[in-house]
């Protein structure tokens, strides 16, 4: 009975080193794979050290899976990111339509990505695609979306806005509600315009959650993988190449499974340098946030 106490901080961490070792095992394991030469046609592997990152490195496929997957991370972050922010500047004032366009809002958030892209794969067929057949009116009905390299990877950009631009506009929205309240009183009472307060106050104050979303969004935009694969399974060519179905295409369909990995840990990587240098921008806008609401 006098050990239970004492006991009881370990027994409350054990879930989470448990699930710790659940996510470090596979990947020490996959880093292991690396390191080795695995493959179907070579079930015996010899030792290679570095030599499938020399290998990658050197591609020009690498590069423009790299360059691909950037463009598509920053496009696609940034337009759920404004449209988002200007979604939830819009709701922010309570009315019954506010309140039921924000449930409305949420709905491609309850669609699997996959299938959201099918559904937009379909609609944007040139032939019978909805979305040229109600452009047609205006001259714009043999638009060819996904079959070009631009339009390709515009298209897939705008799916993505499409299912996430939602997830945005609920975190700032949250914030906008959380602001607090005296810093528009005093800047009412003082005469501020609308554009003034919006801009001097209300954005300010409210980076701090919007960067919240924009630091989930990109890293998760870095890993695309089902959107664009469900659209476009990477083409026209390489147009929509990211990394992640790169790193399919070799460990899965050419079964060269340690060069795949080896994509897969120099992504995470990537992400991983990202989020730090995201999450350091966080703690600055944090406290620049704290004194303009003092």
């Amino acid at each position: 009975m006098r050990r239970r106490p004492a006991l009881r901080p370990y027994l409350l961490v054990l879930p989470a080193l448990l699930l710790t070792c659940g996510i470090l095992y596979p990947f020490a394991l996959g880093l292991y794979y690396t390191l080795f030469d695995f493959s179907a046609a070579k079930p015996q592997p010899d030792l290679v050290r570095l030599h499938n990152y020399g290998t990658l490195l050197s591609q020009d496929a690498f590069w423009n899976s790299a360059w691909v997957t950037v463009l598509y991370a920053v496009g696609a972050a940034g337009a759920e990111t404004v449209l988002g922010v200007a979604v939830a500047l819009l709701l922010h004032r309570s009315s019954p339509v506010g309140r039921v366009l924000e449930k409305i809002l949420i709905l491609p958030l309850m669609i699997a990505p996959v299938i959201a892209a099918i559904i937009w794969k379909l609609m944007l067929q040139p032939s019978v695609g909805v979305v040229n057949h109600l452009l047609r009116p205006f001259g714009l009905g043999g638009v060819q979306w996904t079959d070009t390299p631009a339009g390709a990877l515009l298209s897939s950009i705008a799916v993505d806005v499409w299912v996430y631009t939602p997830f945005v506009a609920v975190l700032a929205l949250a914030g906008l509600r959380s602001l607090p309240g005296s810093p528009f009183e005093a800047a009412a009472v003082d005469g501020a315009g609308r554009w003034y307060t919006l801009r001097r106050l209300t954005l300010p104050m409210l980076w701090p959650y919007v960067l919240v979303a924009v630091i989930f969004r990109f890293m998760d935009s870095l890993k695309v993988f089902d959107i664009i694969y469900a659209l476009t399974e990477g083409g026209p060519g390489d147009s929509t190449m990211v990394l992640q179905i790169r790193a399919y295409l070799e460990a899965i369909r050419f079964q060269r499974y340690s060069f795949g990995i080896s994509y897969t840990i120099v992504l995470w990587a990537v992400v991983y340098l990202a989020a730090m240098v995201l999450v350091r921008r966080l703690g600055r806008i944090q406290r620049g946030a704290a004194e303009v609401s003092g």
